[in-house]
């Protein structure tokens, strides 16, 4: 079985691209996110920071492959049917989601709350997997692929507080140069999430109107840190709710780690 240790995420995380032309073309697909699912060509050089010229270059190329369509009326590309099926391939070949998703759904089903999975790219979390106990009482429609916050969510505070220091810090400042603006007041919020992981084992968060979720980092060796979380629809104060879903969160990752663990 695997250590638990957390991985060497910080070396990863200075890793320089081995090929610019690759990772740009990443970067173009990366731009497009719900509400903007139809970019032109000077919108991409402004979300990726690259020049015209080669945002052009680059469409013209992720047309090519399919990666991209080009909508000719509207002089503007939009993700192509490839894109998904990667997504569907990266689901369904994933051996953590196989072991992890029934246990999930389990524990939905059990304390009827809300779980999730998820992982950092960047300065977002993007859920793996999200049950949602009864879709009718959420204010949210959270869907595998979907994308929160760091800075805002139990999710990515919890993801945060499992980084080392150096690579902490290194999220925080770019998060900051997004921000700027209440960064302070949010960067206080963030460490005294850090604090109760660190004492608690979780830490809470309610950034949208009634829901309150804690969240949990899972750091397996071999594995990049995952992040587990659970959410209810609720007016109680959130501390409480959050003490009260405390104990089952922890038990629910000891045995999601010892499953990836197993893999």
């Amino acid at each position: 079985m695997k250590t638990d240790k957390t991985p060497n995420v910080a070396a990863r995380f200075r890793q320089q691209p081995q090929n610019r032309s690759l990772e740009r073309g990443i970067g173009i697909l990366r731009a497009f996110k719900p509400g903007a699912d139809l970019l032109g060509n000077g919108e991409l050089a402004e979300r990726t920071g690259l020049s015209p010229a080669t945002v052009s270059r680059l469409t013209q190329t992720l047309v090519g492959t399919g990666m991209l369509e080009h909508d000719a009326r509207n002089r503007a590309y939009r993700l192509a049917a490839p894109v998904l099926s990667l997504a569907h391939a990266m689901r369904s070949g994933s051996p953590v989601l196989n072991v992890v998703a029934p246990i999930m759904v389990k524990t939905a089903e059990r304390l009827k709350v809300n779980v999730g999975l998820a992982v950092a790219d960047r300065d977002e979390m993007v859920y793996l997997e999200s049950v949602r106990y009864n879709r009718k009482v959420s204010l949210r429609h959270v869907v595998a692929g979907q994308r929160v916050p760091i800075e805002l969510t139990s999710l990515g505070r919890a993801y945060l507080a499992a980084l080392p220091e150096a690579q902490r810090l290194a999220v925080m400042t770019l998060i900051k140069h997004r921000r700027r603006a209440g960064w302070a007041a949010i960067q206080e919020e963030i460490e005294r999430a850090i604090s109760s992981v660190n004492d608690h084992g979780y830490c809470a968060a309610s950034w949208q109107p009634e829901v309150i979720a804690i969240a949990t980092p899972v750091a397996v060796e071999g594995h990049p840190i995952y992040v587990l979380n659970m959410s209810v629809t609720s007016q109680a104060d959130s501390t409480e709710i959050a003490k009260k879903m405390g104990p089952s969160l922890i038990a629910l990752k000891s045995v999601v780690q010892s499953a990836i663990g197993h893999l």
